[in-house]
């Protein structure tokens, strides 16, 4: 990630992680209510998005600045009561088990001696074992991490199961059994009132791998499920049935949120398809090269007894042209009839995703490896000559396409967008039948990423790094981005159950943290 900063300029101010600010109530008696609701026992459920994950961790910071604890201090003025939260150790984030550290520390925003700032793993000591349990009931139950089904898997806090993946070492921390469920910890606290946003990670793991899980829409049992693939829509339908049912079942209020189309999110965003950009020489020396890589595909058809003008139409697809200024990279594909060498180059829908490696991009991964030898071999077609066929594979063999875990493909992206919708249906349904109060976090990100939203200090976009909605790993709020949710969830709890709870200014809220204690 240490080139990332190419992509945006000059950092904002306002950066700098803080507790969180809340606007002061009006001292008029009754001048806020909870209305229909009641928040003496709020009980948030979910996944990182609840916990306060950002910048690639769990870390203190992040949590006191989770929406749900935003909202919990917004609901005590209102008659809500303690907000419990499985605190972690320190600031830095990484995970122990046993003493090894087994997950990464925060990012933070780190200037080199030039003041050019980029992100970078924060240095600080992980002091949080997760063999030291924690004393709960807690009300913020978000696990990094969790799946819909996960809410309901017996065994998925036990401590035991960690090192094998067969656990979550955040749930691990604070279950109240080895054997318990996240959704049976959460009834057992007899919520008044819940929030429940969970989904995101049934198909964010499989973009963020690049596609490379398994879409599982039509497989019913998801104990077969990788880490990476897409829950099918009736598994997360039937499961999330269950949760909303269990949640209301002893006459609790709630609050719903929906999945945004992550796709949307600056990790798939910040680093664009047609970032190759060549001047004209190089643009030129390019479509030169595949000119001959299309001219010796077309004559090795020809020479296997394919006639002239199939040849010639098979091979016209890999006389891509290059221009001076930016051109899409190109990415390896499945090997087929149409597609014989298995490689094109990329449509504009198609995604980049942050972590890739920058460096490999400028020495000509997605694109060619113009060796000596290549340009050698070059130069004998430039000449009229016929290469020999080691010759001629050695010019085939230097297109270098971009993994499929780098990329997200038109048919991935259509994978996610349609198991998306499938599951905010659900959700919606669920909203509805159960007279609970519904947020369209699709709708808002949109709206972040369309036309930004106006504060009293500026506005908040999904500009990585400097927009003030993501922390540095693409992908959470930061906490001004975590206010941001908090309000649109009391707008909505608002209307739904006659309340006025007051909202909080994100302004007041920081963005990402700059700091030289790096690994």
């Amino acid at each position: 990630m240490k080139n990332y900063i190419k992509y945006f300029g000059i950092l904002a101010l306002g950066m700098v992680a803080c507790e969180p600010e809340f606007e002061n109530p009006v001292n008029e008696a009754g001048a806020y209510t909870s209305g229909e609701a009641n928040f003496s026992n709020y009980v948030a459920i979910g996944n990182s998005m609840t916990a306060g994950y950002a910048d690639g961790a769990l870390y203190i910071t992040g949590q006191q600045n989770s929406f749900p604890n935003i909202l919990a201090q917004q609901f005590s003025i209102v008659g809500g009561g303690e907000f419990k939260q499985p605190l972690m150790a320190d600031n830095a984030g990484g995970l122990l088990l046993n003493g090894n550290q087994i997950t990464s520390n925060r990012r933070v925003l780190a200037f080199n001696a030039q003041g050019v700032p980029s992100p970078a793993v924060y240095g600080g000591t992980a002091t949080t074992e997760i063999t030291d349990h924690l004393s709960g009931p807690f009300n913020n139950m978000g696990a990094p991490g969790a799946k819909s089904y996960h809410l309901l898997a017996p065994g998925y806090g036990n401590v035991e199961g960690v090192a094998a993946g067969l656990a979550n070492p955040f749930f691990a921390r604070f279950a109240s059994s080895g054997q318990t469920t996240i959704i049976a910890d959460a009834v057992a606290q007899d919520p008044t009132f819940f929030s429940l946003w969970i989904g995101n990670n049934d198909v964010l793991g499989y973009a963020t791998s690049g596609g490379v899980g398994v879409d599982q829409t039509g497989n019913m049992n998801p104990a077969t499920y990788g880490s990476n693939d897409i829950t099918d829509p009736q598994v997360f339908a039937a499961v999330y049935s269950q949760l909303v049912n269990q949640l209301t079942a002893t006459g609790a209020d709630g609050v719903l949120l929906n999945i945004p189309d992550v796709t949307s999110l600056p990790y798939f965003t910040t680093i664009p398809n047609n970032a190759m950009v060549l001047d004209a020489a190089t643009a030129a020396s390019l479509t030169a090269y595949f000119r001959a890589v299309a001219g010796i595909f077309t004559a090795g058809l020809i020479q296997k007894g394919v006639p002239a003008a199939q040849a010639q139409a098979l091979a016209a697809q890999y006389a891509i042209t290059f221009n001076e200024g930016p051109n899409r990279f190109l990415i390896d594909v499945p090997v087929t009839q149409t597609n014989p060498l298995g490689f094109r180059q990329m449509t504009a829908e198609e995604l980049l995703i942050l972590t890739i490696n920058q460096g490999a991009l400028a020495q000509g991964y997605g694109s060619v490896q113009l060796t000596p030898e290549v340009m050698q071999v070059l130069g004998i077609l430039q000449s009229g000559g016929q290469p020999t066929a080691e010759q001629a594979q050695l010019v085939l063999g230097a297109v270098s396409g971009l993994d499929d875990k780098d990329v997200l493909d038109a048919s991935e992206i259509a994978a996610v967008e349609t198991a998306t919708a499938a599951y905010n249906a659900t959700i919606q349904a669920m909203a509805t039948a159960n007279n609970l109060a519904f947020v369209d976090v699709k709708a808002l990100l949109e709206q972040v990423n369309e036309t930004g939203v106006p504060f009293d200090g500026g506005t908040i976009t999904a500009t990585f790094a400097t927009g003030g909605a993501f922390s540095l790993d693409g992908i959470h709020p930061t906490p001004r981005g975590q206010a941001f949710i908090a309000n649109n969830v009391i707008e909505a709890i608002n209307e739904t159950y006659h309340a006025s709870v007051p909202k909080v200014n994100i302004g007041n809220f920081a963005t990402i943290t700059p700091s030289n204690n790096i690994q």
